[in-house]
């Protein structure tokens, strides 16, 4: 096979065994004879090397100028068929009108839609920028930071089952959340309440431990704190009325108003989030840097779209890529066995660690220079109950190939400054099957992130979907505002802005299976959206 393209000798030094970086790529595609110099790289590379570095690749043409050929570095061909690059164009941001009316959430956060699958959309965070990239000439090397992790429980899970740890992690979710409410109501614990005389105003914390209607349609929302419960009556003639409909059991909320004649009842005026400030403004890099954020690879299963994920790493070997040096993966590498019933009817590969072996594999068509940090999902081998680990060290071997940053579910990475909080995103079917269509859905998957963003909580609902891992913390509390929102799970492709934080559900590699259209879902394959982390802007590619 001719080797002229970098995307060729990627896939050639992929079929070896080798991942490289760009540049490297670069020069080996540029040499008066691409396949003499691949050979020559390969085995001239160090026996316990899984990644050829720009420095062995220059080495190497080095010694083979010496007997006479002479490297040569090619412009790039746009019209080469390993690449992807379709045209941008710009939606609007959280500060612009919407033309759309029905794509404005309640709260006055304008959202965006997935993007015709034939090109590229772009969203700006302040205004419209020009998308940037560099020429041949001008392409800068990679030099990405390593990143910094918060939040990440791999190493540190100390939960037993017991009910006692149970126990200690409500109580650090109320005491955390509760902290973040103090500063905007009066709190009274309810064993204070409960001595209070009728008609005094009072105001409480608590977590929601039961949502119930009256016979005259009026709402009671029972809340619990440390010191006990107490009942509180929203009317339904009130305008906060509607927001009982976004409560969700087990979340943390705050209520003012008046106690009843008899002291046994709070009619409530006034209901708090912990919310996200509306004066938040984003941490930005100071240079222009991308970072491409998906999710959902699945590799395992007969869906998978490797042509897809082809056409996307050999992207990333081109110039209009030179700025993409982080790549975020939010779970779900693989497809996994036993996941779901029948699962074994749609695999390709039926074997747990042969999927991770194939996903390293594909991991090795993508530029060995990029920081890649990925979390676990849960068709990941890994425990269920959140928070997850990260990958076991069985697992962390087969994936060597890249030396990513493997860390646990959810984790908030910070790369150059900007910081981005990566949760899977199983509490997502919770919010969309309890909150009404227009608040959340799986059309939808950033407005279902906003509400989480809202309650300052991944997953607040305990049971149902969500498995709850008892810890000493709540490693699930949204303690500090993210920059951005990274989410998968749902398969579909949603981004938007709430309160000036970006939140990105990024699609999947996996085109419908048989149980998801039994369930009537119908995936967002192939997307990969690309965040420029000195603006926030976001630009959406489409590779499937």
């Amino acid at each position: 096979m001719p080797l002229e393209t970098p995307a060729r000798i990627v896939r050639e030094l992929a079929r070896r065994g080798y991942n490289a970086e760009r540049e490297a790529v670069t020069l080996l595609a540029g040499a008066a004879d691409p396949a003499a110099a691949l050979d020559a790289a390969v085995e001239t590379a160090p026996d316990d090397a899984l990644r050829l570095t720009t420095d062995h690749v220059r080495a190497t043409l080095g010694t083979a100028d010496s007997t006479g050929s002479t490297p040569s570095t090619p412009a790039r061909d746009d019209s080469s068929p390993d690449t992807d690059a379709p045209p941008a164009d710009t939606v609007p941001d959280a500060d612009s009108p919407d033309p759309d009316p029905a794509g404005t959430d309640p709260s006055g956060t304008d959202v965006s839609t997935p993007p015709n699958p034939s090109e590229t959309t772009t969203m700006p965070s302040e205004s419209p920028v020009e998308t940037k990239g560099s020429s041949a000439s001008e392409a800068p090397e990679r030099r990405p930071e390593p990143p910094e992790v918060d939040g990440d429980i791999t190493g540190r899970s100390t939960g037993t089952g017991e009910y006692d740890d149970f126990v200690s992690v409500f109580r650090d979710r109320y005491e955390t959340l509760s902290g973040q409410l103090r500063g905007r109501v009066n709190h009274r614990p309810t064993s204070a309440i409960d001595d209070m005389p009728g008609g005094s105003d009072v105001a409480m914390i608590g977590l929601v431990n039961d949502v119930r209607s009256s016979a005259n349609g009026h709402w009671i929302v029972e809340l619990e704190d440390t010191t006990g419960t107490f009942p509180c009556l929203i009317t339904k003639d009130r305008d906060i009325a509607d927001l009982v409909d976004e409560l969700l059991l087990d979340e943390c909320i705050a209520v003012e108003g008046t106690l009843s004649d008899d002291a046994g009842i709070v009619f409530v005026d006034a209901l708090h989030f912990p919310d996200v400030p509306r004066t938040y403004r984003p941490n930005t890099a100071d240079r222009h840097v991308q970072a491409a954020l998906i999710s959902d690879v699945h590799v395992g299963s007969q869906e998978f779209v490797a042509d897809a994920w082809n056409r996307f790493a050999d992207w990333l070997h081109t110039e209009e890529a030179a700025a993409v040096e982080y790549l975020l993966i939010a779970g779900d590498m693989v497809e996994g066995v036993g996941v779901y019933p029948d699962q074994d009817e749609e695999l390709d590969i039926v074997d747990i660690y042969d999927q991770y072996e194939r996903f390293s594999e594909h991991l090795k068509a993508v530029p060995g220079d990029l920081e890649i940090v990925m979390i676990p999902g849960n068709h990941d081998a890994v425990r269920l109950a959140e928070p997850q680990p990260a990958f076991d060290e069985e697992l962390r071997d087969i994936m060597t190939a890249h030396d990513a940053r493997i860390v646990g579910n959810p984790a908030t990475v910070t790369v150059e400054g900007v910081s981005v909080l990566m949760y899977h995103g199983v509490s997502l079917d919770e919010v969309i099957a309890e909150l009404p269509d227009e608040k959340a859905s799986y059309d939808d998957p950033h407005r279902a992130m906003y509400h989480l963003l809202k309650k300052r909580h991944v997953a607040p609902k305990y049971g149902g979907h969500m498995r709850l891992a008892p810890e000493e913390r709540d490693y699930l509390v949204v303690e500090d505002v993210p920059d951005v929102f990274h989410t998968g799970h749902v398969h579909k492709l949603g981004y938007g802005k709430y309160h000036n934080v970006l939140a990105v559900n990024s699609g999947c590699w996996q085109a419908q299976t048989a149980f998801q259209k039994s369930v009537n879902i119908d995936p967002d394959v192939g997307f990969a959206p690309i965040l420029d982390l000195d603006t926030l802007d976001l630009t959406v590619r489409k590779f499937a």
